[in-house]
């Protein structure tokens, strides 16, 4: 079946409108399965939702009634809820909207080409008739439901504004998020974006203006000031700095050899390598989270950590200039080499994760050869008898000397949602990954300085 949820909710079956629930209460619980599909939804959170906190005594009662009546609903398209312990699922075997829209996002997040981008996003965005569960659900449950899923289309927009801008298409920019940041006048990446579009567009005044309104909310209404990001802006707009580029992601990044990669806060090459996947605690990722997008980003990397030499990042580019295909691939075994390595890092009873790394570790060890550096210690390298390998082989082998390390008993996860990146922390004082970043909620101030 086909279910819409981004707006009023309705149901298909080949390509026919299907009525279910005569009783909004049953539409309500089948859109809470329908948004955790595959997974189990208890009781218990389906009442507090349905009565938001506040059930009658008949509330687990009514919620079996509302699902054998959905259940006979469904039965003739082949739909089925499913009872599992003391709660409910519908399979992922059906058509959500939802997911659609995830899956488009991620895809144009993915993707480095602009016009492409936008493209993706136009088709994800396409999917909102309104409201989530508009005319199902109330304003309160709305709210409970949509966090993550509203952060998501607003990440969409944000990103394909910036690939409208990088298309030179401010115009556009300008009609499309005036209203947007209107409506959410402290989003720092929306208030960027507008303001480099106006001054691309030669309002500079507007732009400034705007930034003036901006800083008096955040400071009025949460008592902080604008991001440095957001003040990079303003600052090259007073300047008329032609080469005003647009605003960054939600986290730092440094331009290396042309290449944006994320900037270093984790104090070991293996937690910076786990840091170019931005967002690690935010479910599903934020659209523009990935840093390695493509394989000559990794070479890059590699050789601003100082895990490969000049030379070696050159030939690698050049390698995968010449072989595309081995290229990607080994693009894809360092992404899974980091997804092991983050959760071999944060859960150290992973045993599973750290045998993964282990046995990446150990196919390293045997490219390895021992050079002279130029401060006349001694080291071991990665051989460029490994080709393409040569970045994941020396990801492995620091992987494995921060796991032999005392250290590791010291890393930290960073709380923000947004975040996630992993960070050394001998002095047990630090609660963020980089204080000029991280951890500003409502009411608390930025800090300005490192512990």
């Amino acid at each position: 079946m086909q279910f819409r949820l981004l707006g009023p909710f309705e149901a298909h079956q080949d390509g026919r409108r299907v009525e279910l629930g005569s009783r909004r209460q049953e539409r309500c619980i089948l859109a809470v399965l329908l948004l955790d599909m595959g997974h189990l939804v208890t009781t218990e959170r389906l009442i507090d939702l349905l009565w938001d906190g506040r059930p009658p005594s008949s509330a687990r009662g009514a919620v079996h009634t509302y699902i054998g009546r959905l259940r006979t609903a469904l039965a003739p398209y082949g739909a089925q809820i499913r009872t599992g312990g003391d709660g409910y699922l519908v399979e992922r075997e059906h058509h959500v909207d939802v997911d659609e829209f995830s899956q488009l996002a991620h895809r144009a997040s993915a993707t480095a080409d602009p016009a492409r981008r936008v493209e993706l996003l136009d088709r994800a965005l396409a999917l909102w008739r309104g409201p989530l569960l508009a005319g199902t659900a109330d304003g309160e449950l709305r709210d409970r439901l949509q966090g993550p899923i509203e952060e998501l289309r607003l990440a969409s927009l944000e990103l394909r504004a910036e690939a409208q801008l990088a298309l030179n298409r401010h115009g556009p920019v300008i009609n499309e998020l005036t209203p947007l940041v209107a409506r959410h006048p402290t989003r720092e990446e929306l208030v960027g974006t507008l303001m480099t579009a106006l001054y691309r567009g030669g309002r500079q005044a507007e732009a400034l203006a705007l930034y003036r309104a901006t800083r008096r909310e955040l400071v009025e209404e949460l008592g902080v000031e604008p991001g440095m990001r957001l003040r990079e802006v303003h600052r090259r707009i007073l300047h008329d700095d032609h080469r005003l580029e647009r605003p960054g992601r939600p986290v730092y990044e440094v331009r290396v050899q042309e290449e944006s990669l994320p900037w270093s806060v984790g104090g070991h090459p293996a937690l910076e390598f786990c840091n170019t996947f931005a967002g690690w605690g935010h479910e599903p990722p934020l659209p523009g989270s990935e840093w390695l997008r493509t394989y000559r980003t990794l070479a890059v990397w590699t050789g601003h950590l100082g895990l490969a030499d000049d030379a070696a990042v050159s030939r690698l580019i050049e390698l995968a200039r010449r072989d595309p295909d081995t290229a990607d691939a080994e693009l894809d075994a360092g992404r899974a080499l980091r997804a092991r390595l983050y959760a071999c890092l944060t859960d150290p009873g992973d045993g599973a994760a750290f045998d993964a790394v282990a046995r990446h570790a150990e196919a390293a060890a045997k490219t390895l050869v021992f050079r002279r550096g130029v401060d006349g210690r001694g080291r071991w390298w990665p051989d460029l008898v490994s080709g393409l390998r040569l970045p994941v082989h020396a990801v492995a082998w620091s992987a494995a000397e921060l796991l032999a390390d005392p250290r590791r008993a010291t890393i930290r996860v960073c709380p923000d949602e947004r975040c996630g990146w992993l960070f050394l922390d001998e002095s047990g004082m630090r609660r963020w990954c980089s204080l000029a970043t991280c951890g500003r909620t409502a009411g608390e101030a930025p800090c300005h300085s490192r512990s």
